[in-house]
């Protein structure tokens, strides 16, 4: 059984240093992190390995981008454990305006593996693919629900105990907070996330079988090990502008006849396995 889930945010990304950044994987909108975000990912590594070995981590899964497997790269190295690709865990983005295409989805766990070694592509595979056509705040809550109802079920008949029992979500600051939200039964959950910061969660000892809403948290966004503490700290109502609802964003060019599949649970509830 899954005990503890460890989020951690992204470190502080280049592209907010410069306009004259390289996607290393060339994938659209998936910048690399700034020296200093690369810091924060030594830092947050530096914390994992002072806690006693049965407080750390036993496995991680990232989102697909470049700049969260550059997050979780000192951890899985300290720690000696692999980076699993989980796309259900990617970044949100709004949802597309008509006739402009859609939005970038990363590559498979084997073509990142090119980039990052630690990758484990055999031992995992991605339970959930968000929707290319984008999300409100209403749809990211839905993505979350489902997703974690898939995940924690099929992470704890898949993977022996000694790699679930402690997990490390390694994610972007809007997928975090609902994360938190779900795992709390708390959608109202008001919550701002900064660069590589942590949040904490332990399942409740009467909720064995509840995955939503079952957890309890030890901390939330914290950032006391970083040298910078919080940075860059951002919230849903940064995006929100009324009932759940965004502003819609552009598609990828020359996306506009792309299929948007796969969508949704990539596997059955674990009842049914």
């Amino acid at each position: 059984m899954i005990e503890t889930i460890y989020i951690a945010r992204h470190g502080f990304r280049l592209n907010w240093v410069t306009t004259t950044w390289k996607s290393e994987t060339g994938l659209a909108r998936d910048p690399p992190l700034a020296a200093f975000g690369v810091t924060q990912a030594e830092e947050l590594a530096t914390y994992f390995s002072s806690l006693p070995e049965d407080q750390r981590p036993t496995a991680i899964f990232s989102s697909p981008y470049y700049r969260c497997l550059q997050t979780a790269k000192p951890t899985s190295i300290a720690l000696n454990i692999p980076i699993y690709v989980e796309h259900g865990l990617s970044e949100w983005y709004s949802p597309v305006a008509p006739n402009t295409g859609l939005h970038p989805r990363p590559g498979s766990a084997s073509s990142l593996k090119a980039f990052f070694p630690q990758i484990d592509p055999e031992g995992w595979s991605s339970v959930y693919y968000p929707t290319r056509r984008g999300e409100d705040v209403q749809g990211l809550h839905d993505r979350m629900n489902d997703f974690l109802s898939h995940f924690v079920p099929h992470a704890e008949k898949k993977l022996p105990v000694e790699k679930h029992k402690r997990i490390l979500f390694v994610s972007h600051a809007a997928s975090i907070i609902v994360l938190a939200r779900e795992l709390l039964g708390k959608r109202n959950l008001g919550l701002r996330v900064g660069c590589c910061s942590l949040s904490e969660f332990v399942k409740k000892p009467d909720e064995n079988s509840n995955v939503l809403g079952g957890w309890e948290p030890k901390r939330l966004a914290e950032a006391e090990f970083l040298t910078g503490g919080v940075q860059r700290d951002w919230g849903l109502e940064d995006i929100e502008i009324a009932d759940g609802k965004v502003v819609n964003d552009s598609g990828e060019p020359g996306t506009e006849n792309e299929a948007d599949e796969p969508v949704g649970p990539q596997v059955r509830m674990i009842s049914s396995l």
